[in-house]
């Protein structure tokens, strides 16, 4: 689907590469993530920033719902992307974002007090 949008991508449109259904990640997590990584790194010319600071806004307060066995499977997921990433030497923002996504979006704080 990308090679065949690619051509009609603005530039400074922010990607994740693919990530393999063979590492088991949560489709729902890995549509947010994407999302996620679009909406927050893509340049002005890509993506308005007010439209996209509220989407975000509104993600991270959905995800802040997660709890219990939703929780902890996402921080299992998240340590799986982050030992992915360094395994096929993505660029370290990308191995921080999954280390520190869910901090990031004020999720688990809570369950951690």
């Amino acid at each position: 689907m990308a090679e065949e949008a690619g051509e009609f991508v603005p530039k400074g449109s922010a990607v994740l590469p693919e990530i393999p259904a063979e590492l088991g990640v949560h489709p729902l997590l890995l549509a947010v993530l994407h999302a996620v990584i679009f909406l927050d790194g893509s340049d002005e010319d890509a993506v308005h920033p007010d439209a996209a600071l509220e989407a975000l806004e509104y993600m991270a307060a959905y995800l802040q719902r997660l709890s219990g066995v939703e929780l902890r499977r996402v921080q299992e997921d998240l340590h799986v992307l982050a030992a992915f990433a360094r395994q096929e030497n993505w660029p370290k923002q990308h191995i921080r974002f999954f280390k520190e996504f869910l901090s990031n979006f004020g999720i688990g704080e809570k369950e951690e007090a």
